[in-house]
């Protein structure tokens, strides 16, 4: 690989979680959407594999080869997913993944101090 280019990869995040992976890729699918930076026929490609995967239209259905009928549904989200982040321009996806990362990290992650506790006494406060 030349030294000036870069490989850019989809890698979870360590100490992360599946579901956190599963909601930051959506997350990420949806910010890239709704950019204007990204060309329109592009954003067709997750459009379409959502639509495949609620069609009536099935390569392989799922009552003739009941596991294989969906894995090639999960096939299809995977593929048509990654391929369109992969398409996106570099930069608006480096741009809008680090703007997630500081959204999550502070919503999910325990921040520093979040382990102390206070101690307080607690007394009823009545009228006069």
């Amino acid at each position: 690989m030349p030294e000036g280019s870069k490989k850019r990869s989809i890698i979870p995040l360590q100490n992360s979680g599946l579901i956190q992976d599963v909601v930051r890729h959506i997350k990420l699918i949806w910010l890239l959407i709704k950019d204007k930076r990204v060309n329109f026929f592009l954003k067709i490609l997750p459009i379409a594999s959502l639509v495949y995967l609620v069609s009536p239209i099935d390569m392989l259905p799922g009552m003739v080869v009941p596991v294989i009928g969906a894995l090639d549904d999960a096939a299809i989200i995977w593929i048509g997913t990654s391929l369109f982040i992969s398409l996106c321009p570099e930069e608006v996806v480096q741009e809008h993944t680090l703007s997630l990362e500081k959204t999550i990290a502070g919503t999910w992650k325990n921040s520093p101090g979040e382990d102390e506790f206070v101690d307080v006494e607690a007394r009823d406060i009545t009228e006069d």
